[in-house]
């Protein structure tokens, strides 16, 4: 899993379920994410991976190597 901030408007299909089923994310929703999703919303320019946001601070963007601990 993996937060990313959506910056556009974004609906993902899950390849598992053969795209039985979609889920829309709004511009703006800050949310923990499967990888599946956050990499295709950030490969199309939708989203911005980032850390888990806390109360006092603003969401914070990463690179992929940040988001994944590297």
């Amino acid at each position: 899993m993996t937060w990313v901030r959506f910056i556009a408007d974004f609906d993902f299909s899950p390849a598992a379920l053969g795209g039985r089923s979609t889920t829309a994310y709004k511009a703006g929703m800050v949310l923990n994410v499967t990888r599946e999703c956050a990499d295709m919303a950030v490969r199309a320019g939708k989203a911005l991976a980032g850390r888990k946001p806390r109360k006092d601070v603003a969401f914070e963007d990463v690179s992929d190597a940040q988001a994944d601990g590297r």
